[in-house]
C-alpha cells in the first residue's frame, strides 16, 4: 500500500461528513419518514434479505443486542413487521415485512433512488460508473475483516480440546496478569487445576472451547461452561489472546462464538469474572451487552486484588 498524503486523507473526511449531513443521517427522521437512521436500515436489510434473524440484523448494522431488541419492539408495534420461528431452532426468530412494511420498504426504496439520480444527474466528471466503483471500494475497506482476513496465514480457530491447551492456556493467563495479580506459582496454578477439571467434562453439550491455533500452540482461548453454575446461567471462562493477536478484532469473534453457543441452549444468562484494569476487555465486554454486578478485593490469587463480576442477560 501507497503512503496517502495527510491533504488526501482530510479532504476523503471532509467529505464523508458532507455525505452523512447530505443523507440526513444527523435528522431526528430520514429517507421521508418518522423512522431514525437505524429503523430505516432495518427496513431495507429485512426487505432485501427475508428470514434474517435478530442477530444477523444486529452483525449487519453494527447494534448491540438489546438496541436491536428495542428497535424490532417498535417496528413491530407500527405493524410493519411479522416475526416466526425457525424451523430448526426455535429459539431463534425470522423476519419478514408484512404488507404495510413492504409499502414502507418500498417509499424508502424509492426515496433513496431519487437522492443519489438527482446527485448523479449534475455529475460531469468523474462518471456515474466511476462513482459507483470507487464508493464500493471504500464501503468495503471500511468494512471489518472476516475471520479469514483477520487470521495470520498459519493462525486458526478451533472448537473444542486441544492437545497442550491447559498449559498453554494456562501460561498465556500468568505472563498477562501476573505483572497485577502477582507473579509465582500461585495464579498459574489455579488456572491449571480448573481448566483440567473442566476439560473432563468439555463434551457434555452446554460446554464448549474456542481456541486460536498458531500450528499447534493454543495462542488465544475462551470457554464456556455450562455446568458449574447451575440456574441455567452460563459461566464464561479463561477468555485470553496472546499480545500479538490483540488489536485484530480476533478478541470479537471468539466472544461471539462463545455469546452464540450460550444463546443458541437458552442461557438466562452469562456470567464472569475479571480483573478491575483491563479496560480494553471490560469495553468489549458492555458492546456485547454485559453489566457490571459486582467488584470485590479478592485473594483467592495469592494476592489481594479488585476483582469484577459482569452478567449479561438474555432479553
Amino acid at each position: 500500500m501507497s503512503a496517502v498524503s495527510d491533504t488526501i486523507v482530510s479532504d476523503i473526511r471532509a467529505a464523508s461528513r458532507h455525505l452523512v449531513r447530505g443523507l440526513g443521517f444527523l435528522d431526528k427522521t430520514i429517507a421521508g419518514t418518522d423512522l431514525s437512521a437505524s429503523s430505516v436500515h432495518a427496513i431495507l436489510e429485512i426487505g432485501l434479505t427475508p428470514g434474517l434473524t435478530a442477530r444477523e440484523l444486529g452483525e449487519r448494522l453494527k447494534l448491540e443486542k438489546s438496541t436491536v431488541s428495542r428497535m424490532l419492539k417498535g417496528l413491530d408495534k407500527r405493524g410493519t413487521l411479522i416475526v416466526k420461528a425457525v424451523e430448526s431452532d426455535g429459539r431463534s426468530q425470522a423476519l419478514h415485512l408484512s404488507d404495510k412494511g413492504h409499502l414502507l420498504f418500498a417509499e424508502i426504496d424509492a426515496f433513496g433512488d431519487d437522492q443519489v439520480r438527482r446527485a448523479l444527474s449534475v455529475l460531469d466528471d468523474p462518471s456515474p460508473e466511476a462513482v459507483a466503483e470507487a464508493l464500493t471500494a471504500y464501503s468495503e475497506a471500511l468494512m471489518p475483516k472476516t475471520t479469514e482476513q483477520l487470521l495470520a496465514t498459519n493462525d486458526t480457530i478451533v472448537e473444542g480440546y486441544q492437545t497442550g491447551m491447559i498449559g498453554d492456556i494456562a501460561a498465556l493467563h500468568a505472563r498477562t496478569h501476573g505483572p497485577i495479580i502477582g507473579m509465582g506459582p500461585t495464579f498459574e496454578s489455579v488456572v491449571s487445576a480448573a481448566m483440567a477439571e473442566f476439560m473432563t467434562r468439555i463434551e457434555n453439550p452446554t460446554n464448549n472451547s474456542w481456541s486460536v491455533l498458531d500450528g499447534s500452540t493454543v495462542i488465544g482461548s475462551i470457554s464456556i461452561d455450562g455446568e458449574d453454575l447451575k440456574g441455567n446461567i452460563a459461566h464464561l471462562r479463561w477468555f485470553i489472546l496472546s499480545e500479538k493477536l490483540r488489536g485484530r478484532g480476533l478478541g470479537r469473534i471468539l466472544l461471539h462464538k462463545a455469546l452464540n453457543h450460550c444463546d443458541h441452549h437458552g442461557f438466562d444468562e452469562i456470567h464472569l469474572w475479571t480483573l478491575k484494569g483491563l479496560d480494553a476487555a471490560r469495553t468489549l465486554y458492555e458492546k456485547n451487552g454485559f453489566e457490571l454486578a459486582d467488584e470485590y478485593v479478592g485473594d483467592q490469587w495469592g494476592k489481594a486484588v479488585t476483582e469484577q463480576k459482569f452478567v449479561r442477560k438474555r432479553l
